[in-house]
């Protein structure tokens, strides 16, 4: 059975082939199609070779097509924009059959400044009883109310995460692959009778835009909160929005995603 912890970090080893482009291997998922969060993560990484000494800011990334398991990914950056404190990158996510993703991504060397948030409390960590089992996520997750659930329900979830300790540079890349897992999901609750669990059968979904933006530097190791909600579904697709943050109510990050939803007739 694959470690599915190592597995991830070894797909953010990315290695060098050529000037500005890297490559990273695919995850060992039993899964349909290659898994958005790990291009996201990818992508993260990338930025951030392409940009040393700067820290990420924003990842806005394009889902084209279907992207392939177990198929390694090549990654095209470009530097438009490189000055002292602000840099911009842009990305071309490859496989063999072509484009499958491409990204712009944001840095900027972390300043000091004026520091103030607006943020609703965090609520108590839920006990090991609210255990949450995400298959694609390799660490633990808890959360009070049911992502899958056949009733209807607001389209609002909280998703505490414990993503292990990494090396820093890592911490932006893990945390953008946890924020693609859960807002199709959201979306989906006010739906009465449909879950994720009917995806191809009930529905067809798939990401077509996401992007995060970091606001602070951070480490992980130590719970997140993962709170979002879908204000929108319409015209076959739906739209949801989220912030993480830590224990103690600092908003580290937001994440937006935009992605296909088509009921079955």
């Amino acid at each position: 059975m694959t470690d599915l912890w190592n597995d991830l970090l070894g797909c953010l080893d990315l290695a060098p082939r050529g000037p500005g482009t890297y490559e990273g291997r695919s995850q060992q998922l039993e899964y349909r199609r290659l898994f958005g969060g790990q291009l996201l993560a990818q992508f993260a990484g990338a930025a951030q070779l392409a940009a040393p000494g700067k820290g990420l800011k924003s990842l806005h990334t394009q889902f084209l097509r279907e992207g392939r398991t177990g198929e390694p990914v090549r990654y095209e950056t470009e530097v438009p924009q490189q000055g002292r404190t602000f840099a911009t990158v842009r990305l071309t996510a490859r496989q063999e059959r072509g484009v499958v993703a491409v990204a712009n991504a944001s840095l900027h060397v972390w300043e000091e400044g004026p520091d103030r948030q607006v943020a609703t409390p965090v609520p108590t960590l839920p006990g090991p009883e609210r255990a949450v089992e995400l298959g694609l996520l390799p660490w633990e997750s808890r959360a009070a109310a049911d992502l899958d659930t056949a009733k209807s329900e607001p389209p609002e979830y909280e998703l505490w995460t414990l993503i292990p300790d990494a090396p820093m540079a890592l911490a932006p890349a893990l945390l953008a692959y946890a924020t693609d897992l859960t807002p199709i999901g959201t979306a989906l609750r006010p739906v009465e009778g449909v879950t994720q669990a009917d995806a191809g059968r009930a529905f067809t979904s798939a990401v077509t835009t996401h992007t995060v933006w970091f606001h602070r530097p951070f480490t992980s190791g130590d719970w997140l909160l993962l709170r979002q909600h879908s204000p929108l579904a319409a015209h076959g697709r739906c739209f949801g929005r989220g912030d993480v943050l830590t224990g103690d109510g600092m908003l580290l990050a937001s994440y937006a995603q935009e992605a296909l939803l088509q009921f079955t007739a």
